[in-house]
């Protein structure tokens, strides 16, 4: 009986794969796969697996939301065993929930596998710990997809002055709007941020700096996405805890 699954690849380093997340790629028949996983886990896939790519930059998308729809209905009707490979985890910001629904309501038999996310991973290659005993308590994932003067959903008070620690992904374009958020709502201008470009990589670059000054750090050491955004004051334990070797020097203001 054909059966998809929605997996998470997790942040990048192949490695952090879940041990069932591997498994359904070596056992798939066809395997769509987006942008940000690394294709090194499509080399444990089936000689004769059919690889789709259904990856997405901003404004330029190899295949629209309802087309991979389309195709995970297509492919599990002829019988095949499906593999939906997405980075990170399926339901942090991966449109897996979305996916699944259409699947339940073709009655299509689907399995969630979940992955580790980046805004997790990342923040640990780094020497970043999203809690602490002593520094944070909360944690908060937030999307940075938002636009000055529209109303972008966030309830940034609560976020400013109620939340330990906030992972902001896919908020590089936006980091201004976003520093102005935090710091006009409550968050003091001295809080630490780090931002993390191509997480658990053998490129990952991190630099740190205070919600003052990242603006500055982030234009002159041109990061760019894909970058997790952290801002909390366990971004100092870096300073004991780095262990990741890195592609280029931390820049720290």
């Amino acid at each position: 009986m054909s059966k998809v699954y929605i997996v998470g690849a997790g942040p990048g380093d192949k490695d952090l794969i879940t041990v069932k997340g591997l498994r359904t790629i070596q056992q798939a028949d066809v395997i769509l796969y987006d942008r940000l996983i690394n294709e090194e886990l499509l080399e444990e896939a089936k000689p004769q697996a059919e690889l789709v790519f259904c990856g997405k930059l901003p404004g330029k998308h190899a295949m629209i939301q309802q087309q991979i729809h389309e195709q995970l209905i297509y492919y599990a009707q002829q019988g095949k065993t499906v593999v939906r490979l997405k980075g990170g985890d399926p339901f942090v910001f991966g449109r897996g929930a979305e996916e699944a629904e259409v699947l339940a309501q073709h009655g299509i038999p689907f399995e969630i596998v979940p992955g580790i996310t980046s805004g997790i991973a990342a923040a640990a290659y780094a020497g970043i710990p999203v809690t602490h005993r002593e520094l944070g308590s909360s944690f908060a994932i937030v999307t940075g997809h938002m636009q000055e003067g529209k109303d972008d959903s966030i309830r940034w008070e609560s976020l400013a002055t109620g939340i330990d620690t906030v992972a902001i992904y896919m908020g590089v374009q936006n980091l201004p709007y976003i520093v102005h958020k935090l710091v006009s709502n409550g968050r003091a201008a001295t809080t630490p941020v780090a931002l993390i470009h191509w997480g658990t990589y053998d490129k990952q670059r991190t630099v740190t700096g205070t919600l003052e000054t990242i603006e500055s750090i982030v234009k002159e050491q041109q990061i760019e996405n894909p970058s997790i955004i952290l801002v909390g004051e366990v971004v100092k334990i870096r300073e004991k805890i780095q262990w990741f070797k890195e592609a280029s020097l931390t820049v720290t203001t």
